[in-house]
């Protein structure tokens, strides 16, 4: 394949951002859609063959020089980020054409567009990315996209918090990520990937830096997807539009950070302290994003909680060594969370902009297109054979356990229960009972209903094409200095997880498809508990009290500091040059017979 077409993968969405950009008021939605639609289309047509074609493309050009060391700005191929390729401008490609149909009522859709072109633009350029210098500029482009789309309503006061939210708290750990970078240029003397590889494999770095800048680069990966204890910008990510939220906050955007850490995997397993955080923080947000998804009313929140659940399963996987499992996890959650998003967003829509599920009974009898496709989400990512989520989430249980964390193993196990508890617990209020809702339904647009089928068919049947071996072959490509050894897994590991999964679905069955709503009028401790869970463990008013209002009070302090103290210096010292200058003035006030009087007063004083 050219060169020269792998390089317009990621300046086609480019092209297509400035046309909508500078005509978005001469498009109609058809045409600014279409317009978006056919390059994304040709992005993703381009990324296919590279598929067949393996990790043979390294394109760079001289960018600048420092101190005589030429930075180079390039894309380069391997396996890894040639499947998010594919990724990213398939589910862009499927969002863009869903939007015609979600997004026909308002009047700003050309913008939408273009900012979804954007998006486009900076997560191919991140994941091309040949220096860690130029991923971190597409890394920061992806963040004001994000920023962009979260906001888009603007007019709504809970959006334009959540597109500011967004924005600080991933800065926290893009500032851990850019101190890395720069440890890195300073160690290594080059922002190159490869370089740095060949640092690390020949020991050029100490120990004690590797794990500095690994652990520095992870928190850039917490901000980015979402881990705690900087996953709280993420729920409240989703007063932005659904389709951004199923393109940016559940397949692509949010698996930036997972991607990163499994591009640099060689840095990390250097070092076992890192590996340490990268496992303990995965497996703590697995299971503590699984119990507030639990106890959420608005269907949006409850998938943006699983997704912070699940990129913490991806992040526990690669700190157990389990590079293959995290990223083929990464690419099956990419679909059925895609799918369960935009099934959420058909939901909202054809129940007039509803999103509580205690108002959304019985649309099985209504939209059971929607419930057959929305099942299908629930048992890809509950991992229920032969769905693809089973084969990826028993590779992530597989590698903690061939890894001997077994503490991890069995938290691992319990958010897969939790996992099929609350979305069989979406589904049934949802779907089962007798429908309550008032208003009539509105019907699904067919341009909706598309990209929603090829979602599930995908989800039904990727699963069938995983190997480990031939992914382990192709992902030791990446860098890695080495990986675990096959081991085989245990019969009782799937029996365990499968067994669990349908307990939870029974269980979810009695509590809310039988008996809707009584479990959730719980008494005495049971209940507190679930107040303190739905309040999201108060970490929000955590980060409030202990983090913002002492900055708040210190702002205000230096600002009356600057104000009164400083001001008032400056003041006292211009009063005086002002009154010293009123005083001159009044002794040169035009009148000659004052000044004799002084000559004269003068000249007495002398003399005497």
């Amino acid at each position: 394949m050219n060169n020269l077409l792998v390089g317009f993968i990621p300046i086609l969405p480019l092209l297509v951002f400035l046309i909508l950009l500078f005509g978005r008021r001469r498009f109609t939605l058809k045409t600014s859609g279409w317009i978006s639609i056919i390059g994304t289309g040709m992005s993703f047509m381009l990324t296919l063959p590279l598929l067949w074609y393996g990790n043979v493309f390294h394109i760079q050009v001289p960018w600048f020089e420092i101190e005589g060391t030429v930075i180079q700005f390039g894309f380069t191929l391997y396996t890894l980020n040639t499947i998010m390729l594919v990724i990213v401008s398939f589910i862009s490609l499927l969002v863009q054409i869903y939007s015609l149909g979600y997004m026909k009522e308002d009047q700003r859709v050309a913008t939408f567009y273009a900012y979804l072109s954007l998006f486009t633009f900076s997560m191919l350029g991140l994941v091309m990315s040949s220096n860690l210098l130029q991923l971190y500029i597409f890394w920061e482009l992806v963040g004001v996209c994000s920023f962009l789309l979260i906001g888009f309503w603007y007019f709504k006061p809970t959006a334009r918090e959540a597109a500011r939210k967004a924005f600080i708290v991933t800065r926290i750990g893009d500032v851990g990520l850019f101190i890395a970078i720069c440890l890195i240029f300073w160690q290594v003397g080059s922002f190159e990937i490869t370089d740095l590889y060949t640092a690390v494999s020949n020991g050029a770095i100490s120990p004690g830096m590797i794990t500095w800048i690994a652990i520095l680069t992870f928190l850039g990966a917490v901000g980015k997807s979402g881990q705690f204890p900087l996953h709280t910008w993420l729920p409240d990510a989703m007063e932005g539009p659904t389709p951004v939220s199923a393109l940016i906050h559940a397949a692509t955007m949010v698996a930036a950070g997972v991607y990163l850490v499994a591009s640099l995997f060689f840095l990390f397993e250097a070092s076992e302290i890192a590996m340490n955080v990268v496992a303990n923080t995965g497996a703590f947000t697995a299971i503590f994003a699984a119990t507030i998804a639990l106890t959420q009313f608005d269907i949006k929140r409850i998938l943006a909680y699983s997704t912070v659940s699940q990129l913490g399963y991806m992040m526990f996987a690669l700190g157990s060594s389990g590079l293959v499992a995290g990223v083929f996890h990464l690419m099956t959650h990419a679909f059925f969370k895609a799918l369960l998003f935009l099934l959420a967003g058909a939901i909202i829509y054809t129940l007039h902009h509803e999103q509580d599920i205690r108002k959304m009974n019985g649309l099985w009898h209504t939209h059971k297109g929607l419930g057959v496709l929305f099942l299908i989400g629930c048992l890809s990512i509950a991992g229920i054979p032969p769905f693809s989520g089973f084969f990826s989430k028993e590779e992530i249980l597989l590698a903690a356990y061939a890894d001997g964390r077994m503490s991890i193993f069995w938290i691992g196990v319990i958010a897969s229960f939790l996992t099929t508890l609350y979305m069989f617990r979406l589904f049934f209020q949802v779907f089962m009972g007798d429908k309550q809702t008032k208003k009539s339904t509105l019907p699904v647009p067919t341009v909706m209903y598309i990209p929603m089928v090829l979602l599930a068919l995908i989800s039904s049947l990727i699963g069938f094409t995983f190997d480990g071996k031939k992914w382990g072959a192709w992902l030791t490509d990446n860098w890695v200095l080495q990986l675990n050894h096959q081991v085989t897994m245990p019969i009782w590991i799937p029996i365990v997880v499968t067994s669990l999964s349908l307990v939870a679905i029974g269980l979810a069955y009695v509590w809310y498809g039988r008996k809707k709503g009584l479990s959730e009028q719980r008494q005495g401790w049971f209940a507190r508990m679930q107040h303190i869970v739905y309040r999201k463990y108060y970490v929000d008013e955590f980060y409030q009290f202990v983090i913002l209002m002492p900055l708040k009070g210190l702002s205000w302090f230096l600002n009356g500091f600057d104000r009164f103290i400083v001001g008032g210096l400056v003041y006292l010292t211009s009063l005086k040059m002002l009154t010293l200058g009123s005083l001159g003035s009044r002794l040169q006030n035009g009148q000659a017979q004052r000044y004799l009087l002084i000559s004269v007063m003068g000249c007495v004083c002398i003399l005497m």
